[in-house]
């Protein structure tokens, strides 16, 4: 063979190995720890890697209003465990923007001096647990596993992973890992009717369930496996109204502008359907945009017909209701 075959045979050969090193699984390997406070699992065909946070949300504990005790639980909890304490993972549950993501990220920036460290991964990639939790096991660093809204359909991969690796795996996990999950599910299964059926065999594609009870039982063993739950609750009128003004405080507003703005953000989040702290924060800065403006965009109502007084009614009956009473 001449050498000129065999160098053009070398470079095909050289190639074909580029090719398949591309699709074959590469082991995981460390980042630059001191690149971020912050990482993203990131996983593409069969590579995957942790990616640096380089804008990493500012938000801080005393920006987060009307969740005081949902704050201090897990405060407490985090405290505990960046202080080499024991300490429990955490689900987070309840209503959407009430601030289960943010209380997160808030926690992250007042620990982070103090080592704490947080890699997010997404519920499709839980599978891949067990490797991340090597890959730290012998860092210094604290750090928290953040899945964020984590819910499962029937038969997800990612349900078992992380069933397991909460409390089942035969291998520990390591003092320095913790898994924190939000959710709007308690249970993060979907539950129906037929679950609750457990009297009652009913008979499905001709087989007849033994023990319908245990799927019950099957849903909600994940969620307990948190060692600790902390529940979020749709805010009242007067506690969105907080948080609106607190976020155009932040965002620069007068004491005056925040009082005029009150009926305009009662108004937004009509229009919305919710009262949380997510439409608070994009009502302040929509107004916050405008320069403080009052005008909201919206038709002004026609004003209601006079009626004659009613000598019987109570001088408070006639009194403008506004959307303070919606």
């Amino acid at each position: 063979m001449s050498s000129n075959a065999l160098d053009a045979l070398l470079q095909r050969a050289d190639a074909l190995l580029s090719r398949l090193e591309a699709v074959l699984p590469q082991p995981l390997t460390a980042p630059d720890w001191s690149a971020a406070v912050a990482f993203r699992y990131r996983k593409r065909g069969a590579s995957a890697r942790l990616e640096p946070v380089r804008h990493l949300s500012g938000i801080q504990l005393t920006d987060l209003k009307e969740v005081e005790p949902q704050k201090e639980r897990l405060l407490r909890n985090t405290r505990q465990f960046v202080a080499g304490q024991p300490a429990n993972n955490v689900l987070l549950t309840g209503a959407r923007g009430t601030g289960k993501s943010s209380l997160i990220k808030a926690c992250l920036n007042e620990f982070a001096g103090q080592g704490l460290r947080l890699i997010e991964v997404d519920k499709a990639d839980l599978v891949d647990l067990p490797e991340l939790a090597d890959l730290v096991a012998d860092r210094p660093e604290r750090f928290v596993i953040f899945c964020d809204d984590l819910s499962f359909d029937e038969g997800e991969a990612g349900y078992k992973a992380l069933k397991s690796m909460l409390d089942g795996s035969i291998a520990a996990a390591t003092d320095n890992l913790l898994i924190y999950a939000t959710s709007n599910r308690r249970h993060l299964l979907p539950e129906q009717m037929k679950d609750n059926l457990s009297y009652s065999h009913a008979e499905r594609d001709g087989n007849v369930e033994v023990h319908p009870g245990e799927a019950v039982e099957e849903k909600i063993s994940l969620s307990e496996r948190f060692g600790l739950w902390i529940s979020f609750y749709s805010f009242s009128q007067q506690e969105y109204l907080t948080i609106v003004g607190q976020w155009l405080q932040h965002f620069g507003l007068s004491p005056a502008q925040i009082e005029a703005a009150r009926q305009p953000a009662l108004v937004w989040a009509l229009e919305r359907g919710s009262r949380s702290g997510r439409v608070a924060y994009q009502f302040a800065r929509d107004l916050a945009g405008r320069g403080g403006s009052e005008d909201t965009g919206l038709p002004v109502p026609a004003p209601a017909p006079a009626k004659s007084p009613d000598p019987s009614a109570s001088p408070d009956d006639d009194a403008p209701q506004g959307l303070d009473h919606v």
